[in-house]
């Protein structure tokens, strides 16, 4: 029998489920060297958010917003996760301010930033992704600015990606898939304009990055990670997006 449960209910304890396993390696040193390199870079490229107010969407425990305020010490950074776990966590890590928010809902919400940031969680709120969007909406001021990574439907390999989220434990198909910039953008057109958006993904990705998902041992990494980031330098210079797992983008608010 098909469950009844609501769809952003079931990412919650999805991801409570796979927490620690996550957190070990995501967010482990040689990890943490390629979101240096290969997303925070052209994430936070040409943006200053020194004495800003920034949202950390679907936040996690909080090593994003270390990593913002490593590169932004004047900035203010705020969580928000749907699980009162990660939230927790976030306080601990961080040292600041975390709500536990289902973003899925559509509602606004009472605090205003100056700049949202969502790393890896826009595509777990296709239950209702414009309401998604009203919600990211209301929460940044007119001209601030939207960051986010997300993985990218126009991949070739799309198609292995959908029959590995039905088949691995560490997905939910049904609550969960790759976006599209593109038809996102348009969904998004009353609230943002798109500034710019660049498309990464190579071997480093898949065996660094993604080492939990490939069942590639922590140990491993470090070993591997100066050939890996070679080619991954490499494999980033194909011109198409067709070519590329992940999007990165910024959008204006208007």
């Amino acid at each position: 029998m098909k469950s009844t449960k609501p769809l952003s209910t079931a990412q919650k304890e999805l991801y409570e489920s796979i927490h620690d396993d996550y957190e070990a390696h995501y967010f482990d040193e040689t990890s943490l060297e390629f979101r240096a390199k290969f997303i925070y870079d052209e994430l936070f490229r040409g943006v200053d958010l020194n004495g800003k107010v920034v949202a950390d969407l679907a936040s996690g425990s909080g090593f994003n917003s270390l990593a913002l305020l490593e590169r932004f010490p004047g900035a203010e950074v705020v969580g928000f996760d749907i699980s009162a776990h990660a939230c927790r966590r976030y306080k601990e890590l961080v040292g600041g301010e975390s709500f536990c928010v289902d973003l899925t809902r559509g509602e606004p919400l009472d605090l205003r930033v100056d700049a949202a940031m969502i790393i890896g969680g826009l595509h777990h709120c296709v239950a209702d992704i414009e309401g998604t969007l009203k919600t990211v909406a209301s929460m940044v001021r007119p001209g601030g600015v939207l960051l986010m990574y997300e993985p990218n439907s126009r991949y070739f390999l799309e198609g292995a990606r959908k029959l590995w989220y039905r088949l691995d434990r560490y997905f939910d198909a049904d609550t969960e898939h790759a976006l599209d910039h593109t038809e996102l953008a348009k969904a998004a057109a009353q609230w943002f304009t798109p500034m710019r958006c660049a498309y990464g993904g190579g071997p480093a990705y898949f065996l660094i990055y993604n080492s939990l998902i490939f069942r590639v041992p922590k140990s491993i990494k470090p070993r591997i990670k100066t050939f890996m980031f070679g080619l991954e330098q490499l494999y980033d210079r194909i011109p198409s997006p067709f070519f590329y797992p992940y999007f990165i983008a910024q959008w204006r608010r208007i």
